[in-house]
């Protein structure tokens, strides 16, 4: 249970970073970029990568049940 409460909150942080990016990367459209071109430099940033990262280590998290019969399940 603390495994999974610790993967949340990782692939919580991990997606406030990569959101943070994302966000911060918006400004580039002001400068003259279009859509195309800012969705292609997102995808070729690492840390742009986090929000995918991030969301499927929720997911995984929330949903996964693992190996263990003996949790409480209320």
């Amino acid at each position: 249970m603390e495994s999974r409460v610790l993967f949340f909150l990782l692939g919580f942080g991990l997606m406030v970073v990569g959101c943070t990016y994302v966000i911060t990367y918006l400004n580039l459209l002001t400068v003259g970029y279009t859509w195309k071109e800012y969705w292609l430099f997102l995808f070729h940033h690492l840390e742009c990568w986090f929000v995918l990262f991030g969301f499927l280590i929720i997911t995984l998290s929330i949903y996964w049940k693992g190996g263990r019969k003996s949790d409480l399940h209320l």
